[in-house]
């Protein structure tokens, strides 16, 4: 019986071992990704999110230039959009930090990676804008063509000028003496 009580002890001993390692390594884990941030940027530059590695917010900076170029409406959209682009990195992220500190190989770091793919999962397809972007701007003008300039055009002539109607001279016997007729006799 002591064979098996000594088994016994040294089964305990290892799964105590293994479990320490398994807890140094998950530790490392979590030290490695507390200071990991991911950030996104704005194709124009305008709109620059952080967020940190549980996908919170942790920066946003909007450029002055977006005051004057985008609507508010197409700024929040814009600023959603790049967190949830920055947020669905973090699962791979996650991949990496594992693959240097854990290892990917066991099922609780799969598992792990899986809860991070559905709590961050990849953004919809980015659409197509509603409103004409600042370097989309419609402009009708000779540059905006292909054909060569076409020549300035003359003014054309101005209409000729009606002469007003001539007053008719009221006749001289006219028997009304308050018109028309001279003011001194």
């Amino acid at each position: 019986m002591p064979e098996s009580v000594d088994a016994s002890d040294e089964m305990i001993d290892n799964w105590t071992k293994r479990l320490e390692e398994n807890a140094a390594r998950y530790q490392a884990l979590a030290d490695h990704m507390q200071g990991q941030t991911v950030t996104e940027r704005s194709k124009d530059g305008t709109v620059t999110v952080t967020v940190d590695s549980r996908g919170l917010l942790k920066n946003l900076v909007i450029a002055e230039a977006a005051a004057g170029t985008k609507r508010m409406a197409e700024v929040s959209a814009q600023v959603m959009q790049l967190v949830q682009r920055a947020q669905a990195r973090i699962p791979e992220l996650l991949q990496q930090a594992m693959t240097e500190t854990t290892g990917t190989s066991d099922q609780a770091a799969v598992e792990i990676v899986r809860e991070a793919q559905s709590t961050f999962p990849e953004p919809p397809p980015e659409p197509e804008p509603a409103f004409p972007e600042p370097d989309r701007v419609r402009r009708f003008l000779p540059e905006d063509n292909d054909s060569p300039p076409a020549p300035p055009r003359t003014p054309p002539p101005p209409p000729p000028q009606q002469q007003p109607p001539r007053r008719r001279r009221p006749a001289d016997n006219d028997d009304d003496d308050d018109f028309g007729g001279p003011i001194l006799s």
